[in-house]
C-alpha cells in the first residue's frame, strides 16, 4: 500500500466529477458509472447524527485506506464488493480526478440488507449501559459483574435497523431474522462473527484492541451475498490501545469518542447545526485517524 499524503484543506463535498450523484451520505457521496458505483470519502465529520461545519482534512482518505486495506483481508473470509481489477478501474474512472483516488473506491452494484450487522467482543457503550439496567445486551445474558471495557466471554452479534434518518434501532436476532429470512440471517451472522473474530486477532499484533463494529452486506441479483459500505474502519468500529485498556473506566480510542466527548462539554442541543470544531480538536482527531492506519498496516 503506498504511504497517504494528506490534504492540507477539507474536502467537504466532491464537484466537477462527470458522473450522476446517486446518494450523499454523511461522509460518502456515491456516483453512478453505469455499471458500478464510485464511492468517495469526504472529510465530513458527524456525530450525534449531525454533519459538523467543518471537516478533518484527511480523514476521508484515511477511511478509505483503512477500508481496503481490511476488504483486502476481509476476502479471504467473505467476498466483498470491490472490483478485482480495483486500481486500473479507479485511475480509469478519475482521470483527471487524480486527487480523488486514495479516498474512492469502486464497488459492485447490490442491494443492501435492511439491517447493520453489530459484533460485540468488550463491553462498552450503549452495551454497557444497557448490561447495568438488565444484565443483558438484548437476547445475549452475560455474566454478573463485568465492567465498562470487560471482554465478553465470546463475541455476540447485536443486529440494529438501519434509519435513513435519527438513530439506528437495535433489534433481537428473532426480529432480525424475521427481516432477513432464515437463511440469509445465518449468513450474516456467521460471516460477522468470523469477520470480527479475523479483525481481533489482526489488530492485536499491531497493539490494538477492537472491541465492538459493525458491517453491512448487500445481495447480488442471484441472491448471493457480499461484505459492503466500509469494513473495520474508526467510523464504523470502536478501537482501544491495548497498552491503555483498563476495565472499570472509559478507554482512550481511535474513534470519533474523542469529538463526542468535546461536544458533550459544549452548549449545544444536538441538533443542526453543530458548532465548529476548534483547530486542536481537528488536528487531534486526524492524528488519532492517522495512527491507526499506520498501526494496522505497519507502515
Amino acid at each position: 500500500m503506498p504511504s497517504v499524503t494528506l490534504p492540507a484543506e477539507a474536502l467537504m463535498t466532491v464537484t466537477g466529477l462527470p458522473y450522476p450523484l446517486k446518494a450523499k451520505g454523511k461522509v460518502r457521496e456515491v456516483f453512478d458509472l453505469g455499471e458500478h458505483y464510485l464511492i468517495v470519502a469526504t472529510d465530513r465529520l458527524s456525530a450525534f447524527d449531525v454533519v459538523m461545519p467543518n471537516g478533518v482534512p484527511g480523514k476521508g482518505v484515511l477511511l478509505t485506506q483503512i477500508s481496503l486495506w481490511w476488504f483486502e483481508q476481509a476476502k479471504a473470509i467473505f467476498p466483498t464488493h470491490l472490483l478485482p481489477d480495483h486500481a486500473v478501474a479507479l485511475e480509469r474512472a478519475l482521470r483527471g480526478h487524480e486527487h480523488l483516488i486514495p479516498r474512492s473506491m469502486i464497488v459492485r452494484k447490490l442491494r443492501p440488507l435492511p439491517v447493520e450487522a453489530v459484533v460485540r467482543g468488550y463491553l462498552a457503550g450503549s452495551g454497557f449501559k444497557e448490561y447495568s439496567r438488565t444484565g443483558a445486551i438484548l437476547d445475549h445474558a452475560l455474566p454478573r459483574g463485568l465492567l465498562d471495557g470487560s471482554p465478553l466471554p465470546q463475541p455476540i452479534f447485536t443486529p440494529s435497523t438501519k434509519a435513513a434518518e435519527g438513530h439506528d434501532e437495535p433489534i433481537t436476532l428473532a426480529r432480525c431474522e424475521e427481516i432477513l429470512g432464515g437463511a440469509v440471517f445465518r449468513q450474516v451472522h456467521d460471516a460477522s462473527i468470523a469477520l470480527y473474530r479475523m479483525g481481533k486477532e489482526r489488530a492485536a499484533r499491531a497493539g490494538i484492541i477492537l472491541a465492538d463494529t459493525k458491517f453491512e452486506f448487500g445481495q447480488a441479483e442471484d441472491g448471493s451475498l457480499v461484505l459492503i459500505d466500509e469494513v473495520l474502519t474508526p467510523d464504523s468500529s470502536r478501537y482501544w490501545p491495548a497498552a491503555t485498556w483498563q476495565p472499570g473506566r472509559a478507554q482512550p480510542s481511535y474513534d470519533k469518542q474523542f469529538v463526542r466527548d468535546w461536544l458533550e462539554r459544549q452548549p449545544w442541543d444536538k441538533t443542526a447545526p453543530g458548532p465548529t470544531l476548534p483547530p486542536d480538536v481537528v488536528a487531534r482527531t486526524q492524528s488519532l485517524y492517522r495512527e491507526c492506519l499506520e498501526r494496522l498496516t505497519a507502515r
